[in-house]
């Protein structure tokens, strides 16, 4: 006895997307939010959390958000009152009910149902297939179409019989007739023939009347393809948030209408919005028929990316969104549509300017360097990773240019359009190297309708040329698509444009040191208000620069700010002890309020630094401003003013009085291996008194005093601190060759003798270049004199009858009559009047 076999059950096909990690779900089946290229499976919202926060290594990996299927392709049984609680696919298509069911709720409905039985079903692919090709033109098994006559009265008349004639089998086929295929929708049984009146005249009319018999479905709706056009529709492959709107390349396929095994190349058109992208797809690949949707309102007609097959040429024609149109983020739609120009082997530019505006050049510049640094990079990898072929030559530019008053772009003096194009982007500094070839189409129109003829002949030229780019697969063009989707999405900044930007009214000064701009109004210098870069923008510290002030650490305590800065000596102190002490115990920061805080040199070692007594902050550094704030260890340049002042007071002295004035001088300024002066009465190596005509010399190798003489020698003394150049020693250091140790340094001693050797006679410092010594003694912000050639404020120029002077508060070189003025500036270490210019002296703080 033969067992009965089992009914075999129908399989559901959930759309629902269950976490594979199972590591932290918070129940048995949770539904996947994410899936990790990197991890190779679908995550849950914990389970992500948790894997992705483990290691550092985890967080770059590459994750995107599953998104949900669209409803058309669910089943809908909601609309009878049944909830599909797995959200299933769609499986079978009931022919009562006018929807889709899966399995589970067609047998759940029908069952209840008591006339289940009068309720027929068929698969959901065979209805979708047959709704296709419900509306793809009828032909009998006779080979006989059916085709509306002229009205004698009116193209418009729809009152006449309608009669048809036997034609060939192949005659039904939309052949094109002028410039458009056509065929009549009606149709009857009868036998009677007449001949083809139509003309090209009713062709457009007969068009209106075949878009009447399409699919009569909501075009607004997106997400439904455009069934326009009897065996021809457009559907949306992108939406407006880069989302792909097909699973997988069998869809995409059918979809398309396409073969997998077809060799096809893609073109893409890009414009600003309203000139006609849609339209002169249609007119190129369709015939005129409306495959893309056009529409005369001021809604943009296009939103994402539609394409479409013209399978007479094995073309997928690619529509995108226009530029410059209403977008809440432009930024993400120009991420967009460069993709899709990256897929692309052929890129059209549609415009209808009557001039080539700049938006083009900046659009085609920066995709062609987007293809460059990251496109063709991730397309490459994407060709390894799907085991595809991509071409390593970027695609053919097109530019159309349509015109209704002004002449298209033409040639010179035995150049094409084509090099005119290219010399205007070089000279515009927008390359476009990217593109293999650059090509220009222009047409003037001055009744319409626009003649397509030349752009469809030029552009199925390049079509049919494989030198550049070969045709390939439909799947590559797919996979190329979703893997530079893959790589460049997520949120992106909307950045709103501004007409107005703030940067046309304020000061376009920057700070040296840290870039910052300021933000007070153009010209505000002429109103005496200094460059400000705002409270929250903090500056850099460069040592260079030496952008950083200091202040009382003690006061700012108490709630006051006095700064302070390095300088040679304190207020309080005269000149010639002030530069005594600066030798010996360093400079000293001084406080209005706490009087002396800090000298670097205080005690012979352990000395603190200044952060223990102070606080730094950095400030901003302007262009023609005061680029040196951290003092100005101005010791050398005291000592020059002091000796022209003595050499003006003490000229007209004797030389003794003058000899011991110098001798002393030279004292506190002598290294501490020296005998002083007033210690030295002969040479120690001949024995010879010195008087008042003779002159003592120190060798500088053992600090003894010696005659002339005895002293003529020189040889470097490294140990002594005086470098490699050879200075003064006597006759018995000169003849020895072993070292002595290093003792401190005789930087005061080496300035004391650039200014005077001794000081017997004052008038001998002069003799000096005082050029070298203003030099030498220059502080750190005052501008070098082989820099200045002119008057800062009154730009005379200045030569042997114009002396130059330095402002002691901004260090810019001015003549003597914009620098009559005296002012203290403590903030430069000036503790009493000193030269300014006249512009400083107007300052409030110095």
């Amino acid at each position: 006895m033969m067992r009965p076999q089992p009914v075999k059950r129908q399989r559901c096909r959930s759309s629902r997307r269950y976490c594979e990690e199972k590591l932290c779900c918070p129940e048995l089946h949770s539904e996947a939010v994410y899936y990790c290229q990197d991890c190779k499976s679908a995550q849950c919202q914990e389970c992500e959390k948790d894997i992705h926060s483990r290691k550092f290594a985890f967080d770059f990996h590459d994750r995107r958000i599953i998104e949900p299927p669209s409803p058309i392709q669910l089943c809908q049984a909601d609309k009878v009152g049944i909830k599909c609680t797995n959200r299933n696919y769609g499986d079978v298509w009931c022919e009562n009910c006018s929807i889709s069911f899966c399995y589970d709720c067609y047998s759940e409905y029908h069952n209840t149902q008591k006339n289940r039985k009068l309720h027929t079903n068929i698969s959901l692919a065979h209805h979708e297939r047959r709704e296709r090709e419900k509306y793809v033109l009828p032909c009998s098994s006779q080979g006989v179409t059916n085709i509306k006559p002229t009205s004698p009265l009116s193209c418009f008349d729809d009152t006449l019989t309608y009669y048809s004639f036997p034609q060939a089998a192949q005659a039904a086929v939309l052949e094109p007739v002028g410039e458009m295929s056509f065929s009549s929708a009606h149709s009857d049984n009868s036998n009677q023939s007449m001949p083809d009146l139509l003309g090209p005249d009713h062709v457009d009319q007969l068009a209106r009347d075949l878009s009447d018999a399409c699919l009569d479905e909501d075009i607004n709706d997106e997400s439904s393809p455009r069934r326009l056009v009897p065996g021809v529709c457009s559907f949306l492959l992108m939406n407006e948030t880069e989302r792909i709107q097909v699973q997988d390349e069998s869809e995409f396929f059918e979809r398309l209408g396409c073969q997998k095994e077809a060799q096809v190349k893609v073109v893409s058109i890009f414009g600003n919005t309203g000139d006609g992208k849609s339209h002169t797809l249609n007119h190129t690949f369709f015939n005129g028929q409306e495959v893309f949707k056009t529409s005369s309102c001021q809604d943009s007609c296009t939103i994402g990316v539609w394409v479409a097959f013209d399978s007479q040429n094995n073309v997928i024609v690619v529509d995108t969104e226009g530029l410059l149109g209403s977008s809440d983020n432009d930024n993400r739609r120009t991420r967009l549509l460069l993709k899709v120009l990256a897929t692309s082997d052929v890129v059209v530019f549609r415009t209808r300017a009557e001039r080539l505006h700049g938006d083009m050049f900046v659009f085609l510049s920066n995709a062609s360097k987007a293809y460059k640094k990251h496109f063709s990079q991730e397309l490459h990898a994407a060709s390894q990773r799907f085991r595809i072929k991509e071409s390593n030559l970027g695609p053919i530019l097109i530019v159309f240019q349509e015109t209704t008053h002004t002449e298209p772009l033409r040639g010179e003096k035995n150049r094409r359009a084509d090099a005119v194009l290219r010399d205007l982007f070089a000279k515009k500094n927008y390359p476009v190297d990217a593109f293999t070839d650059l090509c220009y189409i222009g047409t003037k129109t001055v009744t319409p309708p626009t003649d397509f003829s030349i752009f469809r002949k030029f552009l199925l030229t390049k079509l049919r040329d494989n030198s550049v780019r070969a045709a390939r697969s439909p799947a590559v063009m797919f996979q190329s698509l979703k893997a530079l989707n893959e790589k460049f999405s997520g949120e992106i900044e909307t950045i709103q444009l501004n007409t107005f930007p703030e940067k046309y009214f304020t000061c376009t000064a920057l700070c040296i040191s840290c870039r910052s701009k300021c933000t007070r109004t153009m010209n505000h210098d002429t109103e005496r208000e200094p460059h400000d870069a705002g409270r929250d923008v903090q500056c850099q510290f460069h040592n260079q620069l030496g952008n950083r002030v200091s202040f009382c650490k003690k006061c700012a305590m108490n709630g006051r700010k006095n700064y302070v800065v390095p300088k040679t000596s304190a207020s309080a102190d005269s000149s010639w002890i002030a530069l005594t002490r600066y030798v010996w115990s360093g400079y000293v920061l001084e406080c209005t309020t706490c009087g002396v805080i800090y000298r670097s040199r205080e005690h012979w070692f352990g000395n603190q630094e200044p952060e223990s007594v102070v606080q730094f902050e950095v400030r901003h550094v302007w262009p023609q401003g005061n680029r040196e704030l951290q003092g100005t260890h101005n010791a050398g340049r005291k000592v020059l003013d002091s000796l022209h002042y003595m050499a003006d007071t003490i000229g007209s002295l004797s030389a003794g009085p003058t000899k011991v004035l110098a001798e002393w001088t030279a004292d506190r300024i002598a290294p501490a291996y020296w005998i002083p002066n007033f210690q030295i009465t002969h040479c120690r190596n001949c024995e010879l008194v010195f008087t008042t005509n003779e002159q003592k010399h120190h060798c500088r190798a053992c600090g003894h005093g010696f005659c002339d003489e005895c002293s003529s020698k020189k040889k470097p003394v490294p140990e002594r601190g005086w470098g490699q150049d050879p200075v003064r020693v006597c006759d018995e250091c000169f003849a020895e060759q072993e070292t002595r140790p290093v003792e401190e340094p005789v930087t005061a001693r080496k300035v004391g003798e650039v200014v005077s050797s001794t000081f017997g006679v004052l008038a001998s410092a002069l003799d000096y270049p005082l050029g070298v010594l203003k030099d030498s003694a220059r502080p750190a912000y005052w501008v070098p004199d082989d820099q200045i050639s002119s008057c800062v404020i009154c730009e005379k120029e200045f030569g042997p009858k114009l002396a130059i002077h330095h402002c002691r508060s901004c260090g810019q070189g001015v003549c003597d009559e914009c620098s009559q003025g005296r002012r203290a500036v403590p903030m430069r270490g000036w503790d009493y009047p000193v030269r300014v210019c006249s512009r400083c002296e107007k300052k409030e703080e110095l």
